[in-house]
């Protein structure tokens, strides 16, 4: 179990192994392996969550014509894998008119992969906050309707709200969904001074793996608002949130964060 019987907050000591619920990094050049190298600390990286694509035929069910809609709002490169994809299986040709709007512009980029990138049709949010990418629709949101590519049991409802109050078109698309992963074998019997999560279904596969989990004294982190909810709502104490705009992404986070429990030793 997790720190099992800890009840020392990491905030006051130096963590040294950190799990990381996404997959490892395919480039030796990630960020998250310098902060490896510059705080000696051990990254352990396992998906909690597996995406499944909703198919074609079940997709249709939704009676959705993509091509009714003028402008594409992405969250995750995992989104456009999907859209395209799906695009692709219904034999839909997606016009050069369309707009992309990005929550990051890693994310934005990551479109190169299927289209003719054109800063002109991609847009992007300036620090990775869903604050910063209303920024950018608001300026583009007359005359557009929206299809919002998420998946099935997880969207953020900060865009859905945003997106209703401020009277957009829109259409929720429900093109993959998310399932628990496997994780006893990374997490039973092990320790970690830090857990990372991304998604509320991140959240979700811990308990489905582990129903008596007990957080004792495990830091937390958690990207985005619904992620941090899950965690809160899972009775977890939260004490690293992202993004900000002093902590953009979770590197940065964990950065700030060692840099303190260093301070402190």
């Amino acid at each position: 179990m997790v720190k099992n019987g800890s009840k020392q907050s990491g905030a006051t000591k130096t963590a040294r192994r950190i799990l990381i619920s996404q997959p490892r990094p395919e480039s030796d050049k990630s960020p998250y392996f310098d902060l490896e190298r510059k705080y000696k600390v051990e990254l352990v990286f396992h998906p909690f969550i597996k995406l499944e694509g909703i198919p074609a035929k079940e997709f249709r069910k939704q009676k959705i014509d993509i091509m009714q809609y003028s402008a594409v709002i992405f969250t995750s490169r995992n989104a456009i894998d999907h859209f395209f994809r799906t695009c692709e299986e219904m034999k839909v040709t997606i016009g050069q008119d369309t707009k992309y709007f990005c929550i990051t512009e890693a994310v934005a980029l990551y479109l190169q992969k299927f289209i003719l990138y054109r800063k002109r049709k991609v847009f992007y949010g300036a620090d990775g906050t869903n604050k910063s990418m209303f920024d950018v629709i608001n300026k583009h949101k007359e005359n557009e309707k929206f299809l919002y590519v998420c998946s099935e049991n997880q969207q953020d409802n900060e865009i859905v709200t945003w997106l209703k109050s401020n009277n957009c078109e829109f259409q929720l698309a429900f093109m993959y969904r998310t399932i628990s992963n496997d994780i006893k074998e990374v997490i039973e019997g092990k320790e970690y001074d830090v857990i990372c999560f991304f998604t509320p279904s991140g959240v979700k596969s811990l308990f489905d793996n582990l129903p008596g989990f007990k957080q004792n004294g495990t830091v937390i982190g958690a990207f985005g608002n619904n992620t941090s909810k899950a965690v809160e709502d899972a009775g977890l104490k939260l004490e690293i949130k992202v993004p900000s705009p002093q902590k953009p992404s979770m590197v940065s986070a964990l950065d700030q964060f060692l840099a303190s429990t260093v301070s402190k030793k």
